[in-house]
């Protein structure tokens, strides 16, 4: 796969100035950076990102998760791996990003088990990551971009 935009980095530097601001502010929302990897890699596979799901499982490893944990964020209803909180944020991701599939989206049930696991900042955090996982696997699908070559 050819990604169909060339010269990406250079075509709005105010663009990239914005997101990192919010990669800033996902990181003081107090969320473990593992585990806003688990729900990145979790929407970026819903939405078949390969470029994300890359980055995401990238990450991951460097932020110290398991090569386990990481294989089965597919399955994580099934898998044993994942703490209440952790599957109460994978149903948020799972939730907020199926919306196109013409899911209920975010239930009165998924909300009030993420309120159960996390504060209000925690929260915000975790929206704002799944609303620019979903960002970025939408771009990142528009221009083909392909696994491996965004981010090393």
């Amino acid at each position: 796969m050819e990604n169909r935009l060339k010269n990406k980095n250079t075509n709005n530097p105010d663009l990239w100035t914005a997101i990192q601001h919010l990669h800033k502010a996902i990181a003081a929302g107090g969320v473990d950076p593992k585990l806003l990897t688990l729900v990145h890699l979790r929407a970026s596979q819903i939405n078949s990102c390969s470029a994300c799901v890359y980055a995401a499982v990238a990450g991951g490893r460097k932020a110290g998760e398991t090569d386990e944990r990481l294989h089965n964020v597919a399955a994580w209803r099934e898998a044993p791996l994942y703490t209440d909180a952790e599957r109460a944020a994978l149903a948020l991701a799972e939730g907020a990003t199926r919306l196109q599939d013409g899911a209920e989206g975010v239930t009165d049930e998924i909300w009030e088990e993420a309120n159960a696991h996390f504060t209000e900042e925690e929260i915000g955090a975790l929206n704002l990551e799944i609303a620019l996982t979903n960002f970025f696997n939408r771009l990142n699908r528009t221009v083909k971009e392909p696994a491996g070559r965004t981010w090393g």
